[in-house]
């Protein structure tokens, strides 16, 4: 199985999803207000908890994609 056909795939399936989410237009269906309430960040932690995790996700994968070897 090619693996560009699964993310592709993968990829494809997410935003027909969140197209239709924003299509629709129901509360709590798109991808950031999931994303919002998993980590609560309607509240101080949670907004700290999302912040420390975006960031250290982001910089990592900068650092993996760019070295190729992390």
């Amino acid at each position: 199985m090619d693996p560009n056909y699964v993310w592709g795939g993968l990829f494809t399936a997410g935003l027909a999803y969140e197209a239709y989410a924003l299509f629709t237009k129901v509360e709590g269906d798109t991808l950031s207000e999931r994303t919002r309430a998993l980590f609560k960040v309607h509240t101080k932690p949670g907004r700290a908890i999302f912040t420390v995790a975006w960031g250290g996700f982001s910089l990592w994968f900068l650092q993996h994609i760019i070295n190729q070897n992390m």
